[in-house]
């Protein structure tokens, strides 16, 4: 990788700077903890990953975290797994995402957006008072600390009502989004054993109303530790036989009572994708998800009681609880529940417009999406309000960075990042002080140490390596469900580098501190030696407009050698003929690397993915490495097992 300093795309502006809340933080903690005063936000890093005790000490000040019993100290064991945070320390989740509701009791807490595209507001003390209703429901119903409460919901108001309810209560929060199959649902609620299921009838999506009654009935059959199912009629049917109606729990005037809990109490479990087995069921805390996001969106994205918070996900994706967080800051939380494309592409830019959204977040394949589709936001949309764009699922390609630049507002704050379900934040991304590169992240996260590594352990610079972080972070996992000896755990991260968090994924990190992402490292491209992420394959190819989206394997053969195809879904009206065959090969070759030219280019109907999104490459490797379908994939997992069968029978024609 090049490390001439080239031009940055956007640069913040002086008052944008000295207003950010991470300068204010800079200077109060320079004052009050000895961090450094001057030399800005890669300072004020280094010390926040050398001085780390002290760094989170800070955070939890200046946001006025609510310790109800106080802690011995901030970190008791630095050993990874099993770090101890803040042990002795008691506080409570929800308590400290209400706490608006004391001064701005009037103000909108939640803005809930369907496909008719008109914002419905959710005030601060309403939102309380459902909270107090349900949690007084709840312990009625004989939930406890620690017991598992699960919603099969949309992203809707009463998902955050259950949420921050069960965290009153002590309980440990999970969810699926109702496109979820019930199989996908079980793979995941099974392992965890819920005692409450929220359930909805139905949801809304692409114009249509997708009846879940079937689905719901299902699990309530093979869920057999449910004391309680409630019924939110979203497309208006009557409660079944059985179940309570979720009017009926959430109709009191009653504030809410918060259980204060340890430190590392579980707040919710979240999952893995699951591709290639059950799941993991990832448990995280809610003293360290509390200090994680109150660091996260208030000092990487800036927000505070002025703002209002979009990002397009479902309640199936890590994503959601990150945007649940947004109440913490004291901001308005935007909740779309739709699909991102209907009734046309430009879709999530008229939510942003209508919400007056002021951090807008998506997918890189939404925003490459509308740059196919010749979107133009700003043309289209008063986005006057969006300061920044920011976009998460996959490393948003140069082109992407461009396109908004263009098409949103040249003086735009446009943050890639990149993190992951297992820690629920980011490593890399969002920094409102320092200046943003065309196709790169713009630096590490506060506390987090984030380094690339050769495989010897060596940490490189403006080299690829693999995303490992040496210290630990609060939000990593406490542990996962159903893992009594810790081993899953541990293979999942630290048996690479004992001691050290291995994420999977290859990253660059360059000598001005950005970090640029390629994709997964455990499907890397290994061409003689030069390895390349699938990521910048993607990037490059799908500039052609013929090219609707592509995946790359490559497969080691059994006599050495290495084929790496190309697949491609091509757009509507494209031919795969000998023009377009050269000059695929010519992109990889002029842009890439000679050696990285695919040794087949196949046209496929259709590109696996996860049910959140992701393209799914170790699968389809194993399939074409002969792996037997059932074995290959965790068929919950995927947003379409048929088109799966295209490489299990190319994989047979192959052998």
């Amino acid at each position: 990788m090049s490390t001439v300093n080239p031009e940055p795309l956007w640069r913040p502006d002086p008052q944008r700077i000295a207003e950010a809340q991470v300068t204010r933080f800079q200077a109060w903690a320079a004052e009050r903890h000895g961090a450094p005063s001057d030399g800005g936000y890669p300072a004020l890093h280094r010390w926040s990953v050398d001085e780390l005790e002290t760094f989170w000490k800070a955070v939890t000040e200046w946001f006025d975290v609510r310790f109800s019993t106080p802690y011995a100290r901030v970190l008791a064991d630095r050993s990874m797994p099993g770090a101890r945070w803040f042990p002795g320390a008691t506080l409570n989740y929800a308590e400290h995402a209400l706490r608006a509701s004391a001064t701005r009791a009037d103000e909108p807490a939640l803005l809930h957006v369907d496909e008719t595209h008109e914002p419905r507001p959710v005030t601060w003390s309403e939102l309380r008072r459902q909270v107090g209703s349900l949690a007084a429901e709840l312990r009625r119903l004989g939930v406890r600390p620690g017991d598992r409460v699960s919603g099969y919901l949309p992203n809707i108001p009463q998902a955050v009502v259950a949420l921050l309810a069960t965290a009153a209560v002590g309980g440990v929060w999970t969810s699926c989004a109702p496109d979820f199959g019930a199989r996908s649902v079980l793979d995941r609620f099974q392992q965890v054993e819920p005692v409450v299921l929220f359930t909805v009838d139905g949801y809304r999506y692409g114009g249509k109303e997708h009846d879940r009654r079937d689905t719901v009935a299902e699990l309530r059959r093979e869920l057999p530790t449910l004391r309680a199912v409630v019924h939110i009629p979203l497309l208006g049917t009557e409660a079944p036989e059985g179940t309570l109606p979720w009017s009926a729990l959430t109709a009191a005037d009653e504030d809410p009572v918060f259980e204060q809990v340890p430190f590392e109490h579980p707040l919710w479990v979240l999952y893995s994708s699951g591709t290639t087995g059950l799941p993991k069921a990832i448990v995280q805390s809610q003293g360290g998800i509390l200090v994680e996001h109150l660091k996260q969106l208030g000092l990487h994205c800036d927000l505070g009681p002025g703002d209002r918070f979009f990002w397009y996900t479902s309640t199936g994706w890590m994503m959601w609880n990150l945007l649940v967080s947004g109440l913490l800051t004291g901001t308005t939380v935007v909740l779309y529940d739709g699909s991102p494309g209907h009734p046309d592409t430009a879709a999530q830019w008229r939510v942003a417009e209508r919400t007056r959204a002021t951090l807008y977040g998506t997918s890189a394949a939404y925003v490459m999406a509308c740059r196919k589709a010749g979107v133009h936001p700003a043309r289209d949309f008063d986005l006057s309000g969006v300061r920044c764009v920011a976009t998460t699922g996959s490393p948003l390609p140069p082109d992407g960075f461009r396109w908004l630049h263009d098409e949103v507002r040249d003086d735009l704050w446009i943050a890639s990042v990149s993190g992951g379900t297992d820690v629920c934040s980011c490593f890399a991304g969002a920094v409102p002080t320092l200046p943003v590169y065309t196709g790169e992240l713009q630096a590490a996260g506060l506390g987090t140490d984030l380094q690339s590594w050769d495989p010897d352990g060596r940490p490189v610079i403006d080299e690829v390596g693999e995303l490992v972080v040496t210290h630990p972070m609060p939000s990593m996992p406490v542990h996962f469900w159903n893992d009594p000896d810790g081993r899953r755990y541990h293979d999942s991260y630290f048996d690479t580098y004992p001691g050290v968090w291995r994420h999977g994924d290859w990253i660059t990190v360059t000598s001005r501190g950005s970090v640029v992402i390629h994709g997964r490292s455990d499907s890397t491209l290994n061409r003689q030696g030069v390895r390349m992420g699938s990521a910048d394959i993607y990037e490059a190819v799908e500039r052609l407009p013929e090219i609707k989206e592509s995946l790359v394997i490559g497969i080691e053969q059994p006599d050495g050698g290495y084929w790496m195809p190309l697949f491609v879904h091509l757009a509507p009206g494209a031919v795969l003929d000998e023009a377009l065959l050269n000059r695929v090969k010519r992109t990889i070759r002029e842009q890439l690397s000679p050696r990285h030219v695919p040794d087949e280019i196949i046209e496929v109907p259709g590109v696996p993915h996860t049910l959140t999104g992701k393209r799914i490459e170790v699968p389809v490797k194993r399939l074409l490495q002969g792996t037997p379908l059932e074995q290959a994939v965790n068929a919950g997992s995927i947003d379409n097992l048929d088109l799966l069968h295209f490489y299990e029978d190319l994989a047979r024609k192959r052998a």
